[in-house]
């Protein structure tokens, strides 16, 4: 375990470390849960099963016993100071890959260029935000996967609410049973994850 001082109080970072590691992959949690939840833990098996360790993000308000999450800005910027803190005294030269599930991945996408990920995994990215009764249509946050120039595994269940995002040349999106939660076929996540590592870190 490791604890670090972010802007915007004390994150805490439960390490997986492998001996030579490829690679490391770190991961942040959804609005509401936390880095148990059961996709995050088939994604760092995987990780590890392809020789990258892993870092399990927990954001300062879940670490603080707060279930709302913070506004993006605070954790963008706790995110950035995480990763620092990782790259400063945890990580060697290994690459990086950063990732998240839900919110989590909206924030490794933000602040993919500025981590300075080789790659961002993305578990349920929330395309689109929950339209509200009588409210206008919800705008599409396909933008901020458009805004990371690294290479991006989507993996999406098939009746995600949130909808399904679009692939790309630079984006891989993975369709697999069920829906955002990501529990129906997990060893389905787990196989996209390990396979697209693999080919990552090559």
């Amino acid at each position: 375990m490791l604890d670090v001082d972010t802007p915007h109080g004390p994150a805490r970072v439960h390490l997986r470390h492998l001996k030579s590691p490829r690679g490391w992959l770190v991961l942040g949690h959804g609005a509401g849960g936390g880095v148990q939840s059961r996709d995050l833990t088939a994604a760092a098996e995987a990780a590890l099963e392809t020789g990258l360790a892993v870092a399990l993000v927990e954001q300062p308000y879940r670490v603080a016993g707060r279930k709302s999450p913070a506004p993006a800005r605070q954790l963008d910027a706790a995110w950035l100071a995480i990763v620092q803190r990782l790259r400063d005294d945890v990580v060697d030269r290994e690459p990086v890959v950063t990732g998240g599930r839900s919110a989590g991945a909206r924030v490794a996408c933000r602040t993919a260029q500025a981590t300075g990920a080789v790659g961002v995994l993305c578990l349920a990215f929330p395309l689109l935000p929950p339209r509200r009764a009588g409210g206008k249509p919800a705008q599409s946050r396909l933008a901020e996967l458009e805004a990371v120039q690294a290479p991006i595994l989507v993996v999406q269940g098939e009746r995600d609410r949130f909808g399904m995002p679009p692939g790309s040349a630079t984006r891989t999106v993975v369709k697999v049973s069920g829906d955002h939660s990501l529990r129906s076929d997990l060893p389905a996540v787990a196989a996209a994850v390990r396979d697209w590592l693999d080919r990552l870190v090559a």
